[in-house]
């Protein structure tokens, strides 16, 4: 493995030492955090392999950013996420340029009159932002197993109390 192929915090594998972490790069040799501890490794001479998968893109018939664009797009399609300045779906014909009446209980108060389109446009974001919230919970390290089920599972009631 050559030099220039290595990247900190790549894992790697040596055949005598095992699988181990890139720490630091110089321009001779990598230090490698192995179980042992850290070693100055030169990867060229040493048999040093990546221990993780690797991808390599040539003769690319179509432009870098149009295909990391349909990379992205794919990612953001299979994830569930919709962007935030997407387009609201279309109302039924009858709600189109429908309002929603609040009105609190005291007659003294005012009524607020919002429009359904919007409405339901921030209802949807809303919705967004807690799928977001639920992965980060999800991805969190600082977590259990156990209290990151408590968090996905606790009823809006509980949370009330």
């Amino acid at each position: 493995m050559k030099l220039s192929e290595l990247h900190l915090g790549q894992r790697v594998i040596h055949p005598q030492l095992g699988e181990g972490v890139v720490k630091a790069i110089n321009e001779f040799a990598a230090e490698v955090l192995f179980l042992e501890g850290r070693k100055p490794i030169e990867p060229e001479t040493s048999g040093l392999t990546a221990a993780e998968a690797q991808a390599s893109l040539s003769g690319m018939p179509m432009p870098l950013e149009s295909f990391i664009n349909q990379v992205v797009d794919a990612a953001v399609n299979r994830l569930g996420i919709e962007r935030p300045d997407g387009s609201v779906h279309e109302l039924a014909a009858r709600w189109k340029t429908g309002k929603l009446i609040l009105q609190p209980s005291d007659p003294s108060l005012q009524s607020k009159e919002v429009e359904l389109d919007l409405f339901f446009h921030k209802l949807v974001l809303m919705r967004n932002q807690l799928r977001i919230l639920e992965q980060k919970v999800n991805s969190s390290e600082a977590l259990t197993s156990a209290e990151k089920f408590d968090c996905n599972n606790t009823s809006p009631a509980a949370m009330a109390r």
